[in-house]
This record gives C-alpha cells, sequence and structure tokens, in this order.
C-alpha cells in the first residue's frame, strides 16, 4: 500500500478518480457492462467482496491472477495462494527457473482455469480498461482463462474511453509506480493497454464493484 498519494498526482486529480461515484453513475455502468455480456456483482466492502469472489470458485480449481493491490487488500490473494483449497499458479510459477522453464511458466499463466484480477477503469457505457507493464494479465482476461473474475473499485467509473486513459495515465500509474519502486526496487510503465467492449461468452467475466475505494 502507498501512504500517501505521489507528487505527480494534484488534488484535484486525486478527487476526481479516487473518489467514490454516486449510485446513479454505478447503476448505469453496471447496466452497461450487464448489456455488454459481462456479468456484475456488487459488494459493500472489501471483506464483502473476498467472500463473493471465493463463492464464485470450486475448491481445486487452477486459479491465477496478476499483481493487484485490490485483491491483496480483500485478502483474497492471500486465500488463494496459501489456503490449500485451490490450484495456484502463481505460487508454483514463481518457484520455477526462469531461464529453463519458461515456456512452461508462460503456458501455464495463460490459461488458467479462474483468473482473477482488476481493472484501472470501467465507462458507464459498459467497457474494461486495464493496463500492465509486462501484459501477463492481459491475455488470460481476453480469452485464455476459462472464467476471469475482476474487483473494482467503483472509484475505478468513468464516464468514457478518453476518461478512462487519463485515469490510467494520471492517477493509477503514478501510484503502481511508487507501489512496483517500493515492492520490487524497479519502476512500472503502462506499455500495454487492454480494451475490452464486449464478451461473447456467457458468464465468462464477472465484475464484482466495491462500494468502497479499493486499488488504483
Amino acid at each position: 500500500m502507498i501512504a500517501e498519494l505521489p507528487p505527480a498526482i494534484d488534488p484535484e486529480t486525486a478527487g476526481r478518480f479516487g473518489t467514490r461515484p454516486d449510485e446513479s453513475r454505478v447503476s448505469r455502468a453496471a447496466a452497461a457492462l450487464e448489456g455488454n455480456g459481462i456479468s456484475v456483482l456488487r459488494a459493500a466492502s472489501a471483506a464483502e467482496a473476498k467472500r463473493v469472489v471465493l463463492g464464485l470458485i470450486a475448491e481445486g480449481s487452477e486459479v491465477n491472477h496478476g499483481a493487484s493491490t485490490s485483491l491483496d487488500v480483500a485478502g483474497i490473494t492471500e486465500e488463494i495462494d496459501h489456503s490449500g483449497r485451490y490450484e495456484a499458479i502463481r505460487p508454483r510459477t514463481w518457484s520455477m527457473d526462469r531461464q529453463t522453464q519458461a515456456d512452461e511458466i508462460r503456458r501455464l499463466n495463460s490459461g488458467p482455469d479462474v483468473m482473477l484480477g482488476s481493472v484501472h477503469a470501467v465507462t458507464e457505457t459498459g467497457s474494461l480498461m486495464a493496463a500492465s507493464m509486462g501484459g501477463s494479465q492481459l491475455g488470460p482476461y481476453v480469452s485464455g482463462a476459462g472464467r476471469v473474475i475482476l474487483v473494482v473499485g467503483t472509484q475505478k467509473i468513468v464516464s468514457d474511453l478518453e476518461e478512462g486513459l487519463r485515469r490510467i495515465n494520471d492517477y493509477a500509474f503514478p501510484l503502481e509506480d511508487a507501489r512496483a519502486q517500493a515492492a520490487y526496487g524497479i519502476h512500472s510503465a503502462v506499455n500495454k493497454v487492454l480494451i475490452i467492449n464486449r464478451e461473447i461468452t456467457p458468464g465468462r467475466i464477472t465484475v464484482v464493484f466495491v462500494d468502497e475505494v479499493l486499488g488504483f
């Protein structure tokens, strides 16, 4: 977690992109997502989001996730990786040799039964937007994973794709860059941006909207 906002984020930007919206805006985004083939569930808090998410995953399922502050804060990362109830991909790949087992790592990461994560913006017209430095989570989001469950604080709702890109570059990126420096000693970057406008496979993507400020 980042204790305070990086200097790159001014108070106006923080207020615009880091504040919960009113219920009418959440309802519009949720209805638009549903209309675009993306299921929506609601949770009042991060703790409730954890219960909702775990209720969607059968024990023994193969589960992967990217680095996500939303999942970490909700306690979902810890449960998936260390409870022993799931076939957790991330701890397995982290224990493998990056030089000699790179192909196996890539295949394991690319096509799990269930992919967990978040996004950086959700438009009121029902699009999901996710930015990444390396992109390992984006392939599973698009088509690699059997199911995708995204935990999203409602402060990430924006009007349209243009505002979503501003949220990514002006708000989410400085926060993620500070997190990456603190956690790994490296800078992050907005190298790849995914936009999901519609899901054609019924039930494949579920967004769990959390009615509190959660993640970046």
